[in-house]
C-alpha cells in the first residue's frame, strides 16, 4: 500500500463533509478502522470515503448505528471492498429498505384512518376498532403493524357504507 492511498483524518473529513469528531465517533463504533503512522496519527484507506458515505446515507434513511455496523462488518478489512462485496451488502440492505418503504407507505396511506391504537377518537375507529378490539393483538397501532380488523368487523363496516344495504 502506498502512502498516497492513505488519508489523514482531516483529508477524510474534507472529502466526506463530516467533522473530525464525527469520524472519531464512527471509529469508536467500529464503522471505520484507521491505521496509525509512526507518529500515532490516524490514516484511513481511500475506501473509507465510501464506507462513511454509506453510513451517512443509511442514517439519513433511519438505520441505527448498530444496523449499519452489522452491514459493514461483512466488508473486508485492510483492503478496498470490491463491487462483489458491495453487491452482497446491497442485496441484503435492499430487503431492509423495501420493508421500510412498505411500512412507510402503509403509514402514509392509513394515517388519516383508524390505525388500531386504541384512541377511538375518529369515526372510523368506532367501526374498525369498536371497544378497542385491536388490543387483543397487542400494544401499539395494531393496524399499522400489520394486524387486520376481524373479518366480521370489516363486513359490518362495509355494509354500513354500502348504499341500500339493510341492517340485520
Amino acid at each position: 500500500m502506498r502512502g498516497s492511498d492513505l488519508l489523514s483524518i482531516g483529508e477524510l473529513a474534507s472529502r466526506t463533509g463530516l467533522s473530525v469528531s464525527a469520524i472519531r465517533f464512527y471509529e469508536e463504533k467500529g464503522l471505520v478502522h484507521p491505521v496509525r503512522n509512526e507518529g500515532g496519527q490516524r490514516r484511513f484507506l481511500r475506501a473509507d470515503i465510501r464506507r462513511l458515505s454509506f453510513v451517512l446515507v443509511a442514517q439519513e434513511f433511519g438505520f441505527s448505528i448498530g444496523e449499519i455496523a452489522g452491514q459493514l462488518k461483512r466488508l473486508p478489512e485492510g483492503r478496498a471492498p470490491t463491487k462483489a462485496d458491495w453487491t452482497r451488502i446491497g442485496r441484503d440492505f435492499r430487503r431492509h429498505l423495501d420493508d421500510r418503504i412498505e411500512r412507510m407507505t402503509t403509514l402514509r396511506d392509513k394515517l388519516d384512518a383508524c390505525i388500531g391504537c386504541g384512541c377511538l377518537s375518529m369515526k372510523s375507529c368506532q367501526l374498525y376498532n369498536a371497544g378497542d378490539a385491536a388490543s387483543r393483538h397487542g400494544r401499539g397501532p395494531r393496524y399499522l403493524l400489520g394486524d387486520l380488523p376481524d373479518p366480521d368487523v370489516i363486513e359490518r363496516a362495509a355494509g354500513l357504507n354500502r348504499p341500500g344495504r339493510q341492517k340485520k
